[in-house]
């Protein structure tokens, strides 16, 4: 199925399902001599394993990457790279109860409507787990970026009503130590605070609750995105709206620039600095987000992405089963209260794959 499939010329293609003997996902046009640093993409998928704290799910996975082709001595060899990522802790019993129902909100209706059958343990398919995959195949991409001094930083900005201010004007590797020091994933820590108890007030109640993740990427140069129906902003919403629980996706000013006038959302140039080239032309105010035109510009590229509220709840629901007679079910076993804290690697895994695949079809269009 092509659904499976992702990017052009560096292209994905994850498999498996939440209750399954594994995930993993196959790297289709990584250049060869790259170098893989193994700890590097661990790293990665530890930021979106399950069982990191008391406001994420309980479900003990280590996530534990084996590469199986496409590296050799270190290094990518041109050849198509396969990871896979074992399921350790499958408790499908905790499911049983809506083998015939469909719990509200969630893909168990579509999928069966869809395919005529569903693997109903932990929402097979549709679940969140499959998105380690993505985390790990977005770690190569990562590595590929930095090889051309390209950076990406995601941070939880929003938690239900509760919003962090903007980010201090600081480097990503100094944002990075601030988030990681807090289990929401924040770059404020007065703001993780209240969000921290905001989630585990929500989870004690048995209830979920949405939020908003913001990216950055730095140095990202002039000239990525295709014009017409593959312009980067596209392809970043395409790739933020295929994950899990995601309803919505802003670059730049966002909705806020349709409330602005021409005069003030214009970014007007700065003319180049003595020495620097003339074709790296920077703007005062950047609410394109980097992107204009469907093509980067070279200054920060910036987006939000918007999550719902999980919706395995641990509360009573009124549902109907799959002959269509009424039917109240209830969340069982273990599941997030908040997803963002966790999807943060995933939003900067989906960016980085979009841009190292634009990165590569870029190079080939002119002499």
């Amino acid at each position: 199925m092509a659904g499976n499939s992702f990017g052009q010329n560096f292209r994905i293609t994850t498999f498996g399902e939440s209750h399954g003997t594994a995930i993993g996902v196959i790297i289709d046009g990584c250049p060869s001599n790259l170098n893989i640093d193994l700890d590097f993409i661990q790293a990665e998928l530890d930021k979106r394993k399950p069982g990191q704290s008391k406001i994420t799910t309980q479900r003990k996975e280590s996530d534990t990457v084996q590469i199986l082709s496409g590296v050799f001595e270190g290094k990518t060899t041109g050849t198509p790279i396969a990871m896979i990522i074992p399921n350790e802790d499958q408790r499908s019993k905790d499911y049983a109860h809506i083998k015939d129902a469909y719990r509200p909100s969630h893909a168990d209706y579509t999928y069966d409507a869809k395919y005529g059958h569903r693997d109903h343990r932990g929402g097979g398919r549709s679940s969140a787990r499959e998105t380690a995959a993505r985390v790990a195949a977005g770690a190569i991409a990562k590595l590929l970026l930095a090889h051309h001094g390209i950076e990406i930083f995601g941070h939880v900005s929003a938690v239900g009503t509760i919003n962090a201010p903007q980010l201090a004007q600081i480097s990503i590797s100094e944002l990075l130590a601030i988030r990681e020091r807090n289990i929401v994933r924040c770059a404020d820590p007065a703001t993780a605070n209240q969000m921290i108890a905001l989630i585990d007030s929500i989870r004690l109640e048995g209830d979920t609750i949405g939020g908003k993740i913001s990216c950055i990427v730095k140095n990202c140069p002039v000239g990525l995105g295709e014009p017409v129906f593959d312009k980067l902003h596209a392809e970043l919403g395409k790739a933020m709206l295929s994950i899990n629980a995601v309803h919505g996706f802003d670059y730049g000013s966002g909705f806020d620039g349709s409330e602005m006038r021409g005069s003030e959302h214009n970014d007007l140039f700065i003319p180049p600095a003595e020495g620097e080239q003339a074709q790296n032309f920077k703007t005062v105010t950047n609410f394109s987000g980097g992107i204009q035109g469907g093509i980067s510009n070279g200054m920060d590229i910036t987006f939000r992405v918007a999550f719902k509220p999980v919706a395995t709840i641990m509360q009573s629901q009124q549902s109907l089963d799959s002959a269509g007679n009424s039917s109240n079910v209830q969340g069982k076993g273990r599941h997030d209260p908040c997803v963002v804290p966790r999807a943060v690697a995933i939003v900067e895994a989906m960016a980085a794959l979009v841009l190292a695949d634009h990165l590569l079809r870029d190079k080939v269009i002119k002499l």
